[in-house]
């Protein structure tokens, strides 16, 4: 059993939230495109719930927007591990950070496609 993994009930629950808010403050200050994905979030949800669209139809239109959120909290952790374990150029590291770029890119274009059926089609 891992030595970090100490507490449970309650007192767990409240540690994982204090561990997501520093996490999302790190991304916050740290990442430019989590900040640019942030705002984009805050103009397109909102505009969602002026648009005459179908309750499931606002609900797709938010998810894929907090989806790509994630998309890029995942993408910065793992460019932040990659970077923790070597600044050196490698491969693998290169691999890595650009699948989790390609991974943001198809959340970003499932924002597009999303949005451009909906309000098109």
């Amino acid at each position: 059993m891992s030595p970090f993994k100490g507490q449970s009930g309650v007192r767990r629950i409240i540690n994982a939230t204090g561990y997501s808010l520093a996490g999302l403050r790190a991304a916050f200050i740290g990442e430019a495109a989590f900040r640019q994905l942030l705002l984009l979030s805050a103009i397109l949800i909102p505009v969602s719930f002026f648009l005459e669209v179908s309750a499931v139809e606002r609900a797709l239109m938010v998810a894929v927007c907090l989806l790509s959120l994630i998309i890029e909290l995942f993408n910065s952790a793992i460019e932040a591990a990659i970077d923790r374990i070597s600044l050196e150029r490698h491969p693998l590291s290169k691999n890595a950070k650009d699948m989790g770029s390609a991974a943001q890119m198809i959340g970003m274009s499932m924002i597009a496609a999303v949005w451009a059926i909906i309000l098109l089609g």
